[in-house]
């Protein structure tokens, strides 16, 4: 029997690997100073290895379903490190020609190492799930958080390494890093034992023979949930919500720059703090969302989000606009960990990592489109302040999806007469008896 403990360890170690995609920006401007690329050139690499990331997630869903964790997460370290020792390659003095060497970086990191990105981010979520039914935010959220962690815990590790051995020789030494950490982390994941329960699954306040069951609204496989209204509530919510939160991250020091008046300096300080609050977002929203219930989480996201996005132009004070700031970040960060849990209460878990592979080609079409709308909505309003305001009236679509999505959760509840259901937070959990389960 392994310890899902450790398996919540291993899914950390893989995800905080590929979460250093995230620390691009650190690559960028010597990138540009090496080789005489423009911004645009340099940060398209980001951008197609998010957009592949989500489009792989989608491919690979099935993938994990069948050949487990194991198999995806060892092949997700094998592409990811195979495309930072190519970017290796691309970015040494072996390439003489320039252009060839941009479109073997765009190869290199963007698709081989975007595939494996995808692949890596939905390895262990639905095995996390099946290790920790009474908490399946809490497992989800321990996962994804390292994915927000990364850029935080790597960009300023990334940034010494380019300066003391090159940028060549920082691909090489991060591939095989991150695939012996990888790799190690894949070999441990596994399913737990068919019948499992955690210890003390068993036991509420209403006495010892109650046990809490999660409730599967609609148990269905990945190709029969894309046919439901509810799974393209959770894309849209997605869609804004990630859209919405690249494009802020994409200009967050020239925005601070401009609404603050502080200078670069300053500014950089500022922003380096938000993957912080990105990666504790992820932990800290999916774990109350096992408390308030997935749907009330996500309407929680949109207000705060308005309310955000509305007030920070208007903030000078530069501990009130930082306040403001990281609240956005971990909404962020908390609407991706939230979510395999939402579509585990909406669709079950015979298929989760395929149908959040499908859910995740939000990310896919937002990664190329949020960075984009933030640049377009600047120069035509002239003021980051119109572009937040704008993103604060887009949110209030969002903020009617999960109202709908709250209203179809109560009504299916009320449609399959459960004799106990905890509407506190609408909390997707059931109270059955021993004698009602028939097997205690």
């Amino acid at each position: 029997m392994k310890n899902r403990g450790l398996i919540a360890l291993a899914g950390i170690g893989i995800h905080i690997s590929i979460g250093s995609v995230y620390a691009w920006s650190v690559f960028s401007k010597p990138l540009q100073q090496a080789f005489g690329w423009n911004l645009k050139q340099a940060n398209f690499t980001f951008g197609l290895a998010i957009f592949t990331l989500g489009i792989s997630a989608a491919l690979m869903g099935h993938v994990v379903e069948r050949r487990g964790p194991r198999f995806s997460g060892s092949l997700s370290a094998l592409l990811w490190a195979t495309g930072l020792l190519g970017s290796a390659f691309a970015t040494s003095g072996h390439i003489a020609c320039e252009e060839l060497r941009l479109w073997l970086l765009y190869l290199c990191y963007g698709l081989i190492g975007g595939f494996g990105l995808g692949t890596g981010y939905i390895t262990p979520v639905s095995t996390l799930m099946k290790w920790f039914p009474d908490h399946r935010g809490l497992a989800t959220g321990l996962a994804i958080m390292g994915f927000g962690f990364a850029s935080f815990l790597g960009a300023p590790l990334i940034g010494r390494l380019i300066e003391a051995q090159g940028i060549s020789a920082t691909f090489a030494i991060l591939g095989v890093v991150y695939l012996v950490v990888m790799l190690a982390s894949a070999l441990y994941l596994a399913p737990p034992p068919e019948g499992w329960q955690p210890a003390g699954y068993s036991g509420r306040e209403d006495g010892p023979q109650v046990r809490r069951k999660p409730i599967d609204l609609m148990p269905m496989t990945a190709n029969e949930a894309v046919k439901t209204p509810p799974f393209y509530g959770l894309w849209l919510m997605m869609f804004i919500n990630i859209g919405c939160g690249i494009a802020v991250i994409s200009v967050a020091s020239p925005m601070t720059q401009e609404l603050t008046g502080i200078d670069a300096v300053a500014a950089a300080a500022i922003v380096g703090m938000n993957g912080l609050f990105n990666g504790l977002g992820r932990l800290g929203w999916a774990s109350l969302s096992d408390r308030i219930g997935r749907p009330n989480t996500y309407i929680a996201f949109f207000v705060l989000e308005i309310l955000a996005f509305g007030c920070l132009p208007a903030l000078r004070d530069i501990l009130a606009f930082q306040a403001l700031l990281y609240l956005i970040m971990t909404c962020y960060g908390g609407g991706f960990s939230t979510l395999p849990a939402y579509i585990g209460d909406l669709f079950g878990m015979r298929q989760v990592g395929a149908i959040h592979g499908y859910v995740l080609t939000a990310w896919a079409l937002a990664g190329i489109t949020g960075s984009s709308l933030a640049a377009y909505l600047r120069e035509e309003t002239g003021s980051y302040g119109d572009m937040m305001r704008i993103f604060a009236l887009v949110f209030l679509l969002a903020l009617g999806a999960a109202i709908v999505m709250r209203g179809f959760v109560r009504r299916e509840l009320a449609r399959k007469h459960l004799g106990y259901a905890e509407v506190e937070g609408d909390a997707l959990e059931v109270a059955v008896s021993e004698s009602e389960t028939g097997n205690g």
